[in-house]
């Protein structure tokens, strides 16, 4: 099972927990988290004005051996107007690079975070990969 929390964060709320919204799926070949903007396909949506995010900014997907992966999807812009940051339990931030991926191994805990490039507001996305 993949847990998620998401939090959409502005500079003055720094810190804040209130507004959190929370997804989950089981660690079943070929389901699908997704985040962004578009809550027809997006499990966690961000607000709408907040253009830095794709209309599906993050996709996080169980492969056939029960792991999952983050995937930063490429949108329609050769650079993005946002940087994302993984982050697990214990760890430094590491960029996530832009179209790139990273496994979450089983039991793994920690955070990404999708970050404005020209105001102060992110997007964080907590997970729990349960074993």
């Amino acid at each position: 099972m993949l847990e998620l929390t998401m939090a959409s964060v502005t500079g003055a709320d720094s810190g804040a927990t209130a507004g959190m919204l929370m997804a989950d799926a089981p660690s079943e070949p070929g389901a699908v988290l997704r985040v962004g903007r578009d809550r027809n396909v997006c499990r966690l949506a961000t607000p709408d004005d907040w253009l830095f995010v794709s209309r599906v900014h993050l996709e996080f997907r169980c492969g056939q051996d029960g792991v999952w992966s983050v995937f930063w999807l490429r949108g329609s812009h050769d650079e993005p107007s946002s940087e994302v940051r993984l982050t697990l339990t214990g760890g430094e931030p590491q960029p996530l690079v832009y179209g790139g991926a990273a496994a979450l191994a089983p039991g793994a805990s920690g955070e990404v975070v999708v970050l404005d490039r020209n105001e102060p507001r992110s997007v964080n996305v907590g997970f729990y990969h349960e074993l």
